[in-house]
């Protein structure tokens, strides 16, 4: 399959200008779109401190609760297939406003709720705006930004990263207090996304071409990003075992929770931006995220061997050395969808999503239950198997991805 990708009209940047410009050297619009991307991500880690609290104070499992990702996670990827339809019809910057909205509407019921239910309820809204949100963000960024698709997209990684590694900082201050802080601290944070977007986001003319519902499916018939979507959707089991279960077994506070979890983000964003670039321009692909996932797998045995010993200790540091595989992962995994299929940029993150997030709805609450039926360890041993698997699916069908070409520099 040729790797040449098709840029909408509305988000075409000079090549020439792509090709001056450093990582810094962006377009204010970029920078705005990036800040809300940082307060967007701080959602997710802003919940993680708080878990065991609201499973002690509203009296729930640690499935049921974990339920609380998977409405998040279920209706964000489900939601991704109609992103392409609604931006399209809104406009980009219509599209992230009305994506944000839907954030500090069901962010702000989350934190009136006081059952487990009513959360799990508020955090699907939540995913619907998350949805509308990312996946035009990542477009956006990547066509307005004037340093070339590999950079831009180590930007909107770093703003993962430092989004999920505040995050759980002001999560664990917040949920110090009330399980209730962070939900009220996502929707106050976005208020402020929003603000920037409105005044530093000009109007962006809407594609002359209108996006329909068989868009995402037609990309994913291209082996190689359908391939990529595989290996999300089977990684996702281990990354949000991680995210959604290891709180349970480090027996720490709201804070020593907000702390692990900020170590846990700063490795993540500093691999991200400084080691991704390093290991794109000398390996392959394939290679290079084959080796990061076998190392978040052996990583997540790692936790489970901790878990088993009674050692809090070694699932904390376990849980922040995965970071830096995660990290690495997440930039070489993204850059290669936005090459993966010649189709717009926006549709093939919505594809790749959807599927991502397909693993991450279902992962968080299986670990819940893995626990409940069978011992403490056994989610850990579960997500590494699964990561594993997602490495063969890559190697074997690694002749898919021969033609993505990845400029690191």
């Amino acid at each position: 399959m040729s790797s040449q990708r098709v840029l909408p009209d509305e988000l075409k940047v000079p090549d020439g200008l792509k090709k001056q410009s450093g990582l810094l050297s962006q377009p204010r619009a970029v920078w705005a779109v990036a800040f809300a991307c940082v307060i967007s991500f701080m959602g997710l880690g802003l919940v993680d401190p708080i878990l065991s609290a609201i499973a002690d104070q509203l009296h729930a499992t640690k499935s049921q609760v974990s339920l609380l990702f998977t409405s998040y996670n279920l209706v964000t990827g489900v939601a991704m297939l109609i992103t392409g339809v609604v931006s399209s019809r809104l406009g980009v910057k219509w599209t992230l406003l009305t994506g944000i909205l839907f954030i500090i509407v069901f962010a702000g019921l989350g934190g009136t709720a006081n059952t487990v239910g009513g959360i799990v309820g508020y955090r699907a809204g939540w995913g619907l705006g998350n949805a509308l949100f990312i996946a035009t963000a990542l477009s956006a960024i990547v066509g307005l930004s004037t340093s070339g698709t590999a950079k831009a997209i180590i930007l909107y990684e770093a703003a993962l990263g430092l989004g999920i590694s505040v995050g759980p900082l002001l999560g664990g201050e917040l949920g110090s207090i009330s399980w209730r802080g962070p939900f009220f601290g996502v929707a106050a944070l976005m208020v402020v996304g929003f603000l920037f977007i409105t005044f530093m986001l000009p109007s962006i003319p809407k594609p002359k071409k209108r996006g329909s519902l068989a868009d995402p499916f037609k990309a994913l018939s291209y082996p190689a990003l359908f391939t990529l979507g595989i290996v999300a959707l089977l990684y996702n089991f281990g990354f949000f075992t991680l995210m959604a279960y290891s709180p349970y077994v480090m027996h720490l506070d709201e804070h020593g929770l907000g702390y692990v979890f900020f170590g846990w983000g700063i490795m993540l964003a500093f691999t991200s931006v400084f080691v991704a670039p390093k290991i794109q321009a000398r390996f392959s692909v394939v290679s290079s995220i084959s080796v990061m996932l076998t190392l978040f797998a052996l990583d997540l045995g790692v936790m489970a061997v901790g878990t088993v010993a009674g050692s809090p200790a070694t699932v904390i540091v376990a849980v922040i050395v995965a970071g830096i595989f995660l990290g690495i992962n997440n930039t070489l995994i993204t850059t290669a969808v936005m090459q993966a299929a010649p189709v717009e940029r926006s549709t093939a993150s919505a594809a790749y999503s959807f599927m991502r997030f397909l693993g991450g709805a279902i992962s968080p609450w299986l670990a819940g239950k893995l626990s409940e039926w069978y011992t403490a360890e056994t989610p850990f041993y579960f997500g590494a198997l699964m990561v594993l698997i997602g490495v063969a699916v890559l190697i074997i069908r690694r002749r898919h991805m021969q033609n993505i070409q990845i400029d690191a520099h």
